[in-house]
């Protein structure tokens, strides 16, 4: 397993290089293939490279991804390594062991008919060209089971909070800021007054529909010179939700804004990501998982509801029960301290592959 999980994190897999996701995926192809004794199809859309893996009709649907958030080069800066049962590199957490765990689980099982694996190539930046795919699967299986990183302490994910995402752009005037600030419609300081009607959506709809919900705004630019008055201002948003009521919510209050300065001119783009994971969702399954992990004496399982999404949050969307966090057991996803612990590998293949085998 460790030396699979080497050949996979040092194959680097930033999302928005797409050669670099093609390469990985061969690499997890070849991975796959060794292990499950059959080839995979090979996905390519809009330039970003798929994996899927179809034993008869789609009953149980396995779900991945290999891309990373991690620039190429990063394997230099935090290479891969092995030291007192942590192993360390770009994506070894998130979520490349829980690939391996996956692949070795399914290769110990008599049978893979109606399993279904999908790995996907541009997780980490959205979904875009892969939800059709997951949406389509998930609408056949009777359970999705997500192998992305557990929660603290090897807690499976049963909750997961839904994701919006907008842009506001605000188009000002500009002026010389010495000589005539007052012919100039500064777009940063109306940008201003929506940061603070950002912060009082985020108030509005906790009263209405309980607490959770998040606004934050992330990125931000304005101006062109430091003596003129900014005539553009733009901003992203990043918008947590606990509940499909609070994201609709979000999202009919953020489009009521409206300038505050008439002379401005506000556009709002984006909405809705990622549907929230409920834990409904997860509820038969997690109950399964336990009874499955005290046959083979692994201890209780803990559960946790995280703010970060995943394509489980699709998965549940569509309709399919879906269990998440079956993956790596470690820390710091996205972070120079990324690691999993190699010691609970083993085991959490061995909770997968049973798993599976109850679902059959």
């Amino acid at each position: 397993m460790l030396a699979d999980l080497e050949e996979l994190v040092t194959c680097e897999s930033y999302s928005a290089d797409h050669a670099a996701v093609a390469r990985s995926a061969r690499v997890v192809a070849d991975q796959g293939s060794r292990l499950l004794g059959a080839r995979p199809e090979t996905l390519v859309v809009d330039g970003v490279t798929h994996v899927r893996w179809s034993f008869g009709a789609p009953r149980i649907l396995l779900l991945g991804h290999h891309d990373t958030v991690w620039p190429i080069g990063s394997i230099k800066t935090h290479p891969w390594s092995v030291e007192r049962d942590i192993a360390r590199g770009p994506g070894v957490f998130d979520m490349k062991a829980g690939l391996v765990q996956m692949f070795h689980a399914l290769a110990s099982l008599p049978s893979l008919d109606g399993v279904c694996v999908l790995v996907t190539g541009d997780e980490e930046v959205g979904s875009d060209t892969s939800r059709p795919l997951i949406e389509e699967l998930a609408r056949q299986c009777e359970a999705a089971l997500v192998l992305e990183a557990s929660a603290p302490g090897g807690a499976l994910k049963t909750a997961r909070k839904g994701v919006s995402l907008y842009d506001l752009t605000v188009h000002g005037r500009a002026a010389h800021s010495g000589l005539e600030p007052e012919k100039g419609v500064n777009a940063a300081t109306e940008l201003a007054h929506q940061l603070l009607a950002l912060g009082r959506i985020a108030d509005t709809v906790t009263a209405r529909t309980g607490p959770g919900t998040t606004v934050v705004p992330t990125v931000m630019t304005a101006g062109t010179a430091s003596n003129t008055v900014p005539a553009r201002a733009d901003l992203s948003v990043d918008v947590r939700v606990p509940s499909a009521a609070a994201q609709d919510a979000v999202d009919q209050l953020i489009r009521t804004l409206r300038p505050h300065d008439p002379r401005a001119r506000l556009l709002v783009s984006g909405g809705p990501n990622r549907p929230p994971l409920d834990p409904e969702a997860s509820a038969k399954l997690f109950a399964l998982a336990g009874d499955v992990a005290a046959r083979l004496g692994l201890g209780p399982l803990w559960q946790a509801a995280v703010g970060g999404a995943s394509d489980g949050n699709y998965t549940a969307g569509a309709g399919c029960p879906t269990l998440d966090g079956l993956g790596a057991v470690g820390d710091g996803a996205h972070a120079a301290h990324e690691h999993v612990v190699t010691t609970t590998m083993p085991d959490r293949a061995r909770l997968l592959a049973h798993l599976v085998g109850a679902l059959q």
